[in-house]
């Protein structure tokens, strides 16, 4: 390829495709061997390509984005860079700066179509922020309570769709799939095109874990906007504590909590905790862990032992990795990080409790409207071209 994009774009920068190959690859995990060859290339021809001192053929380069399973554009188009983000993991992350990059282009090809079809939808979280910095004294519980009646919940309300209710204000929800339980989601502040959540719902994960980290995400968004630094990665335990309480609250109020807590005394331990957790769709840890506030130490541990044990009695299944019977590691318990992914997840929801809508309908109406080509909208929302036709024939249907 020479340095003319012969599609009528911009010119192709090598300095720009070499860095881009690089951190492709090197998040894919292959060597350059084994790119060089799924291309069709010779290694000292692959090589010089990823150290920038040659530009590819378009076939070539068409070739090395199939190879590393990437459209040709991210190869092509100089790295957005994201200042304005929370992002903390447990453990450091080799695909932290690629997880960065995907954030940084979906937010511009949000963007990109918002701008396309003169459709925005202006975010309202400023007003809530204020008004958390005057909550702040009477407690963390009372911003989610602000929080609620900013979202327009009743007091008794569940959330049932929180992709669909955040959408509705202005915050852009992405689902991003990371295999670790390292990591469960990042932000973005409005001043990096957000605000938005961004959720790892890796399978492993369950539903009601990524539904929490929406929620937890948001308060982040709400609370600690002054600690959004890209270049900050250790979590800072006050701010994650403050962020768990802020979803608890915020999925589930007290006072309906309390009250289907209370309209189920009559069913055993599990059944309640199950039920609530359905009620509000939360892990059950989210529940115990509710139930167990502000009981003495050892009777928060008998409550976690006998939902344990009343799981493991009925289904023959562990719920808690425990290192010998009966015993409760305190970490489950008194810690603040009640969703550990560790264990299972009883009478678990699935994929359809947690999707956004309307990066897709965005797309849906640019196709139709042919402002973008349907390779565009495929590229857009991760899909092949394929599945790109299928949804679009799905849509006449």
């Amino acid at each position: 390829m020479d340095s003319q994009d012969r599609s009528g774009g911009a010119a192709v920068d090598h300095q720009i495709i070499g860095p881009n190959v690089l951190r492709a690859r090197k998040n894919r995990g292959a060597t350059q061997e084994e790119v060089a060859r799924a291309s069709g290339l010779s290694r000292a021809a692959y090589r010089a390509i990823e150290k920038g001192r040659s530009v590819p053929q378009v076939e070539n380069l068409r070739s090395i984005a199939r190879a590393l399973s990437v459209p040709v554009r991210e190869l092509v188009s100089p790295a957005p860079q994201l200042e304005n983000v929370r992002f903390r993991s447990l453990k450091r992350l080799k695909t932290r700066d690629q997880i960065l990059l995907d954030v940084a282009r979906w937010l511009h090809d949000f963007a990109e179509l918002e701008n396309l079809l003169d459709d925005h939808c202006a975010h309202t979280l400023d007003a809530l922020v204020e008004q958390a910095v005057e909550l702040r004294g009477q407690g963390i519980e009372a911003v989610a309570s602000a929080a609620r009646e900013h979202f327009g919940l009743s007091a008794r309300e569940p959330v049932h769709d929180i992709c669909g209710l955040l959408e509705s204000q202005g915050v852009k929800v992405l689902q991003v799939h990371v295999a670790s339980d390292a990591f469960l989601g990042l932000s973005v502040a409005a001043r990096d095109g957000g605000p938005a959540v961004i959720v790892n719902t890796w399978e492993r994960l369950p539903v009601e874990r990524w539904i929490f980290s929406a929620a937890h995400e948001l308060g982040h968004l709400v609370l600690h906007l002054g600690a959004y630094d890209v270049r900050a990665q250790a979590e800072d335990p006050d701010q994650e504590r403050e962020a768990e309480v802020f979803a608890s609250h915020f999925l589930m109020p007290d006072a309906v909590f309390r009250r289907e807590w209370e309209d189920t005394a009559g069913c055993s331990l599990l059944d309640r905790v199950l039920k609530v957790k359905r009620v509000f769709r939360v892990s059950w840890r989210a529940v115990v862990f509710r139930v167990s506030e502000g009981l003495p130490e050892e009777q928060r541990a008998r409550l976690w032992r006998r939902v344990h044990a009343e799981h493991k009695r009925r289904t023959g299944q562990t719920l808690l990795k425990l290192q010998e019977p009966g015993s409760v590691p305190k970490s489950v318990f008194q810690s603040p990080a009640i969703l550990s992914p560790a264990g299972r997840e009883p009478a678990r929801l699935d994929v359809h409790d947690f999707q956004g809508d309307r990066l897709a309908l965005l797309v849906r109406r640019a196709v139709e409207r042919e402002l973008i080509s349907l390779s565009r909208g495929a590229e857009i929302l991760g899909l092949t071209n394929g599945e790109m036709r299928e949804r679009t024939a799905s849509w006449v249907a």
